[in-house]
């Protein structure tokens, strides 16, 4: 959706996960120290008078806010969300999550965290955490709850955001 939007209006698209994470063979595997992911993120974010950011900010990106001129929320049903993950996962690392696989407990415990998410506490990268996080944010927010395909999203999305 990120990189749709970032298209569409001829922008720069940067995704969280690439100052979260060092790049690594798998990928996803070391956490950039915060003060770093600041700074890398403000310097994309400042060099560019428009921009998408996509990803979750929380804990770490708040020296953005400053920045935002409209948020995003987007939210989808629970066991649609996690099958979007294990069919991208296996996307991304085909026979190396199967059972047996290098990388398979890795990927049964990321399942597990991501299948946290909706009823997950303040404590953990939660609903209830972003919820917080976005009820405290000074811009609009557009929230899209709903299955859509991206198409329909940006349509939805650029009737609200004019």
């Amino acid at each position: 959706m990120g990189k749709a939007l970032a298209e569409q209006l001829a922008c720069p698209h940067f995704d969280t996960d690439g100052y979260y994470w060092l790049p690594t063979d798998p990928p996803f595997q070391t956490k950039r120290e915060i003060g770093e992911r600041q700074r890398l993120l403000l310097d994309d974010l400042e060099h560019h008078d428009e921009w998408v950011l996509s990803g979750s900010l929380c804990g770490w990106g708040d020296v953005a806010i400053p920045h935002f001129t409209t948020v995003v929320s987007l939210w989808i049903p629970p066991e649609i969300r996690l099958e979007r993950l294990r069919h991208r996962e296996k996307q991304r690392y085909g026979a190396a999550i199967e059972p047996g696989g290098s990388m398979n407990d890795a990927y049964q415990r990321f399942i597990e965290w991501a299948a946290g998410y909706d009823e997950g506490d303040l404590s953990m990268r939660s609903r209830q955490l972003h919820e917080t996080w976005i009820a405290a944010l000074p811009c609009p927010v557009v929230r899209i709850e709903t299955d859509l395909s991206v198409t329909e999203k940006m349509r939805l999305l650029l009737s609200q955001i004019g």
